[in-house]
């Protein structure tokens, strides 16, 4: 069965964390905003997806501008982010209507390879719902009160984005009320009944946080 594609970029940083001055999104990587990578990776991957970027409704004249500036004129359909991921992702699933299959993603992950996205929307196709994940390399230690415990880093895992789903199965789950322990779409998933599905992340597809992740970025583009 060949499920249409939709792909949600939820947008929303300040770039405070980077001392920028401006959104994260919009930062420079390899001549272009960051934003501008996202998008790409996945038309790439499916050039038939249909891709819905959610930003601040004060930064879409911004981003228009952006976007003449670098004769970006790949189509996407904006739609105004809320006060959390959590309402900015509820607020582009509005706009979905038709069954398929849905990509939420941080414009914050530049380096998405198409070869991920694909991997990520095949899986969700046969089971539902599909996440990237990466072993963690770093030993790792618990805060309990005033100690702290080491724990076996092989159990545990570094989420990622893309996340796929089914467009009912997610639209379903962000009919529930906010919580604040919600991070990802997985978590909003999982907490309406659904089981989380895993395949292989990718380590170059790291989120941009920092001055230092951007330098990062920038080195890793360069060696694609």
């Amino acid at each position: 069965m060949n499920l249409k594609k939709f792909a949600i970029i939820v947008a929303g940083g300040t770039g405070t964390r980077m001392n920028a001055g401006i959104p994260k999104q919009f930062l420079n990587l390899g001549g272009k905003p960051m934003l501008m990578h996202s998008i790409k990776a996945f038309y790439l991957a499916y050039p038939e997806i249909s891709m819905v970027l959610a930003l601040p409704a004060s930064q879409f004249a911004s981003w228009q501008k952006l976007c003449d500036e670098h004769s970006f004129t790949l189509p996407h359909h904006l739609v105004a982010g809320g006060n959390t991921r959590f309402h900015s992702v509820k607020n582009a699933l509005s706009v979905i209507v038709e069954d398929g299959l849905v990509a939420i993603h941080d414009g914050a992950r530049p380096l998405i390879s198409e070869s991920l996205i694909r991997a990520a929307f095949l899986t969700a196709g046969q089971l539902g719902n599909c996440i990237p994940v990466i072993p963690l390399n770093e030993s790792v230690r618990i805060l309990s009160g005033d100690t702290n415990l080491s724990v076996n880093r092989k159990v545990y895992r570094v989420v990622q984005t893309p996340q796929v789903f089914r467009t009912a199965i997610i639209k379903k789950a962000y009919e529930q009320e906010f919580q604040a322990c919600f991070t990802d779409d997985a978590m909003v998933a999982e907490s309406n009944g659904e089981t989380i599905h895993l395949i292989d992340g990718d380590p170059v597809n790291i989120k941009i946080t920092h001055p230092s992740d951007l330098a990062a970025a920038e080195a890793l583009l360069g060696n694609q």
